[in-house]
Order: structure tokens, then C-alpha cells, then sequence
């Protein structure tokens, strides 16, 4: 399997690209924010691409929202727009790719999947933008050409700024179009590309989602304020867990956790379980930014942090935290690019949300090691769609960063279990990276503070 950038071979690249041409693209839910993204990000690369909803007015949404999300004229020059009735018809007559965006609910995605079959050509390529539903069950009892030309093709939002994308294969997936969606993909759209197996949320969501769902338990005993700060920028992200799922929506956030809670038994499947705090908070129209605020929102300037245990909020400025002070000086250090200090700075830090913050990153980092070989072929791709997908410092980085035998006595200490291989890694006392892509600073993962 190859699973990153650089794992098709300059010749074998140029090959791939070389076995087809794509002139149109017709994207499905194209007024939608990934829909949209998507087809803007197309247009940089296909001299057409059709933007298809339900009705022709959502589309020219669309339209307009792709050209203001990615400011450039070419998105208008070389967009249409159309709906599901007879354009789609018309429309799928001459694409060379569909790419389905539509809402993630399996039914529905199956329900335009009967409309495409009818009217697609033999050799078009049928890509979903799925966050994590079965590519196998997607394409279940449709036709061999079909089942031959589907696969999924998952975008990170926004697009054209995220370049972390997953690549999966169904069974009955053409191995030769998967390389040339790979070369596609990598070339005239500038992906970092990670081919996946198809297992639930694939690989990025699935080990993401699994430390944003940790938080949002996390959040009903501590508050989200505490969280944010100890899960915070210090420890390898741009963007602190809780905000993430306000910006992400609690909708998507919950069929994402509900898929793997529901389809999978691993050692933290406790983890990926909803909050009931959520679930009723959205039961009352609760979706994060999209609807006004979820863990956080505004009020004129202020910003206001939510009680889990009541649904209130509360002005952020008027909640006291612990001493936190370790955490400056880490953010500190890393500013500075003293990477190791800073992490030694982490593992030292005293007291009880320290060993919180601990046992948080302790378990992205035990949970990745464990997936890698179910969700990806090696760690490698998983390290890629962490960082390239969420912007998070890669589970290797951390443990490279730490050193192995502190990292796996951080994981021990957390009451975690221990991957294999950095047990054995630490027991060698190897000190030979896990990280070792030759064009990634891994500074850019610790400059936030």
C-alpha cells in the first residue's frame, strides 16, 4: 500500500497521470462547504467543473460561495451550475470525474449514487468526499463498472488551504485508477496524499476525532476553558481541541464519533462515546459556530465559555484557572525552537492538569501507534494526515521529540497501553527517529502559543 507523498516513483508518477485526461468535473452538493471548496479547488486544475444541487439557486450559492472563499476569478471563468433533474443527466454525459459532497448520511449519498449510475459513462471516475463511511458499503450491489471507478477521496475543510487528503480504495477499486487519482491529486491539485484502508473515519478522523470527542468528555468536568488551555497550541496544534468541534459543527463531530463508536471495539471505545451534555444541547438546535456558539461563543466582544452541567454561559474572563504557568514556558521554548526543552519542560510540569494534559497527549499518541497497520500500512501515513490533515504535530514527532523511553513512560504513566514497537524501541534505547520526512520542518507544528 502506498500510503504518502512520494510513494509513486518519478517515473511511476508520470505514468499515472499520463493514462488519462480530466476536462470536466461535476461536483454533487456543490453548495455545501466541502462541496463548494472542492469545486473551487477543481476549477484551479479542470478547464470545466459543474456545480450541482438541488436546485439550480443553491448551486449559483455555490458558485458564489467558491469564488469568495478562494478569491480568484478563474473559479467563475470555468463553472456551470445545475441541479439534480435534467442537468445532472446532461452534466454526467461528458465528466470525466463525479465527486459526491453531499450530506454524510449513507442513504442519501446511495440514493444520487442511483441517479449517477444511470447516467454516467462507463469509464467515468465516481470519487466521495466521505469523512468516514464505508467506500464498500457505498457502492454495494451497484454495477462492476461502477464498483471498478468508485473510491473515496476525502478533502480536509477548507481545501484550498488544508492539503491532507486520504485516498481509499473499495475492494473492487482499479488499482490503475487509484494510482492516477494519487498522481492527480498530487500533481495538478497539490495534495499531501495518505491511502487509507476502509475502516470507520479512515485514518486522520479516526485518531482525530478520538482526542476531540476525550476533550469534549473532558469539558462536562473541567469546563471547556481549562481544557482548551491544557490540550492548547503548546502541545502541537494550531487550534485547540474544543474550538475545533465549534468550527467542525457538533453535527459533523457526532456522525463522525457515532460511526467509529458504533463499528468499532478498540481499547478506547469508552472514549469515542457522545457526551449526553451534547447530545440534548443539540436536541435544542446546539451546533457550534454555525448556529451562534456551542463550546464557546460571542456576545458583542466578550467571549463567553459554556457550563456543560447547565447550558449556561459565562463571560471566559470571569473563570479562574489553576497555575498554569508551566505552560508559558513551554510555548515559550518552542518559540525559540528549543523543541526537546519544551516537551521535557511537559513531561516535568507538576501537579494534577498537568497529568491531565499528559494523559491526553499519551493517548493520541498510544492510539495512532495502535492503528497503524488497520487504518494505514505504517505509522507514516497516519504521522502525514495528522500533520498535513488536522495540523497537529504528528504522534511520531512527539515521541521523537520527547525521546522514546520518556514518551513510553508518559504513556505507562497514564495508564495507557504501550504500542509494541516503542516499547521495544525504548528498551533498545533507539535513538533513531520515527519522523523522517525530508521536506517537513517539524517546527511549523509548535510555533502557536
Amino acid at each position: 500500500m502506498s500510503e504518502n507523498t512520494g510513494s509513486l516513483s518519478g517515473s511511476e508518477l508520470r505514468k499515472a497521470l499520463a493514462s488519462r485526461e480530466i476536462n470536466h468535473v461535476v461536483v454533487l452538493g456543490a453548495n455545501g462547504t466541502m462541496g463548494y471548496g472542492s469545486a473551487a479547488l477543481f476549477t484551479q486544475a479542470v478547464p470545466r467543473v459543474t456545480f450541482l444541487a438541488r436546485t439550480r439557486d443553491k448551486a449559483e450559492e455555490g458558485l458564489a460561495a467558491a469564488i469568495k472563499q478562494v478569491r480568484s476569478p478563474t473559479v467563475a471563468s470555468r463553472a456551470d451550475v445545475g441541479d439534480y433533474g435534467e442537468d445532472l443527466e446532461k452534466a454526467l454525459a461528458t465528466a470525466d470525474i463525479v465527486f459526491e459532497a453531499l450530506t454524510e448520511d449513507l442513504e442519501i449519498k446511495r440514493t444520487i449514487f442511483d441517479k449517477v449510475e444511470k447516467a454516467r459513462r462507463d469509464d467515468s471516475i465516481v470519487a466521495t468526499v466521505t469523512s468516514g463511511l464505508s467506500i464498500n458499503q457505498l457502492c454495494e450491489g451497484r454495477s462492476e463498472s461502477f464498483r471498478k471507478h468508485f473510491m473515496g477521496l476525502h478533502f480536509f475543510n477548507p481545501p484550498n488551504v488544508i492539503v491532507g487528503t486520504e485516498l481509499i480504495a473499495g475492494r473492487d477499486t482499479d488499482p490503475e485508477l487509484v494510482a492516477f487519482v494519487e498522481a492527480f491529486s498530487q500533481v495538478r491539485l497539490g495534495r499531501e496524499m495518505v491511502r487509507t484502508s476502509d475502516t470507520p473515519a479512515f485514518a486522520g478522523n479516526r485518531v482525530g476525532f478520538k482526542v476531540l470527542n476525550e476533550a469534549a468528555q473532558l469539558a462536562e468536568q473541567l469546563g471547556p476553558v481549562l481544557v482548551d488551555r491544557l490540550v492548547g497550541p503548546y502541545t502541537g496544534r494550531a487550534m485547540t481541541p474544543l474550538a475545533t468541534i465549534d468550527l467542525v459543527g457538533w453535527d459533523i463531530h457526532r456522525a463522525i464519533v457515532d460511526n467509529i463508536h458504533q463499528n468499532t471495539e478498540d481499547e478506547a471505545h469508552a472514549s469515542l462515546r457522545l457526551p449526553d451534555y451534547m447530545a440534548n444541547m443539540m436536541e435544542a438546535g446546539v451546533l457550534g459556530n454555525k448556529t451562534g456558539g456551542g463550546f464557546f461563543k460571542k456576545d458583542g466582544k466578550t467571549r463567553l465559555a459554556l457550563n456543560p452541567s447547565s447550558g449556561d454561559y459565562t463571560p471566559e474572563s470571569e473563570i479562574s484557572l489553576p497555575d498554569l504557568a508551566y505552560i508559558d514556558e513551554v510555548a515559550r521554548l518552542h518559540t525559540v525552537g528549543r523543541y526537546a526543552e519544551g516537551m521535557a519542560l511537559f513531561l516535568a510540569a507538576e501537579g494534577d492538569e498537568a497529568a491531565i494534559a499528559r494523559k491526553m497527549i499519551a493517548g493520541y499518541i498510544s492510539y495512532a501507534f495502535h492503528r497503524a497497520g488497520e487504518v494505514t500500512e505504517s505509522i507514516t501515513g497516519i504521522d502525514m494526515i495528522m500533520g498535513a490533515g488536522f495540523n497537529w504535530a504528528p504522534p511520531s514527532v512527539l515521541v521523537d521529540t520527547m525521546g522514546v523511553g520518556p514518551a513510553v513512560a508518559m504513556i505507562e504513566g497514564a495508564g495507557l497501553p504501550v504500542p509494541s514497537n516503542l516499547a521495544e524501541a525504548a528498551a533498545a534505547g533507539r535513538v533513531e527517529k520515527f519522523f523522517n520526512h525530508p521536506q517537513v520542518n517539524i517546527g511549523k507544528y509548535f510555533v502557536a502559543s
